[in-house]
């Protein structure tokens, strides 16, 4: 239980880190500024943790890679559509392609039950995700917000199997943790400068800079909880718990971009609640 409870507190963090994203003037900035913030808290911790054992590194690399990949189509979404549709649609469609590769490559087994909870909580996840209110500026969806959104979860898929499998062959999640952000964050902002120039940091508000430093911080501190928990559990139930952080991002997306949740989608938060309830009761 305290496993889940953590990889449920990881869903919070990730949701209020990618609200500040969704929610910065300048997107591209926010995502530099995140991996700034990635970067400062973690490089003087590289001393402090074991290197990852040599076996993981194939999989650290291509997960670094992947996460690059999933950063921009991330970004994407978020220029085409809004929190409460692409975030939940982006998350609920990864656990059940983890669930999927984690039972036919990975050999690993889930009881009817906790298939039964992965289901459910995608299909509440799918839910909260299709029936979207009306963009609260009055303008037309863009279908090409649900097609980024579901291409982000195929990456998520792909680096959270991943990683699953790295952080075991690390010995360790605290190693695996530290050098993955260590790589992954200066390529982060080297690709954002170099796609919209040096100046994307001049003139930045403090309070831009404040909250964009912190996003890195609660990215880094949240997905550091998951893959702890990937080596505790199993994968599939790890990625779906995971994803009902996406409650929390629908109540974001009520308070701070008024975007109306009504009772279809209050019953599928409760439907994602009971998969939950499957998945770490067995």
């Amino acid at each position: 239980m305290t496993t889940a409870l953590a990889v449920i507190l990881a869903g919070v963090l990730h949701a209020t880190w990618n609200a500040i994203a969704k929610g910065a003037s300048d997107r591209w900035a926010s995502f530099a500024l995140i991996g700034i913030g990635q970067a400062v808290l973690v490089v003087p911790l590289l001393g402090l943790v074991p290197v990852p054992a040599a076996a993981a590194w194939p999989w650290l690399l291509g997960s670094v890679a992947l996460h690059l990949i999933y950063m921009g189509l991330l970004l994407m979404s978020y220029q085409l559509g809004d929190f409460s549709q692409v975030y939940p649609l982006a998350r609920g469609s990864a656990p059940l392609l983890v669930a999927l590769v984690a039972a036919t490559a990975l050999g690993e087994d889930l009881t009817w039950v906790q298939l039964t909870g992965v289901a459910a909580i995608c299909g509440g996840l799918a839910v909260l995700a299709f029936t979207a209110p009306a963009a609260a500026d009055g303008r037309a969806r863009d279908p090409r917000a649900v097609l980024a959104a579901l291409t982000t979860g195929v990456s998520i898929a792909a680096y959270t199997v991943l990683d699953g499998i790295g952080v075991r062959a690390a010995h360790g999640a605290s190693g695996y943790s530290a050098w993955l952000f260590a790589l992954e964050s200066p390529l982060t902002i080297g690709l954002v400068l170099a796609v919209r120039g040096r100046g994307t940091l001049s003139g930045l508000p403090v309070r831009t800079w404040a909250t964009g430093l912190a996003g890195g911080v609660l990215a880094m501190a949240g997905y550091g909880i998951v893959l702890w928990a990937q080596t505790r559990g199993a994968l599939a139930a790890v990625a779906a718990l995971r994803e009902t952080g996406v409650i929390a991002g629908a109540v974001i997306g009520a308070v701070f971009f008024a975007e109306r949740m009504g009772a279809r989608r209050i019953a599928a938060a409760c439907v994602v609640a009971v998969g939950v309830v499957l998945i770490t009761g067995t």
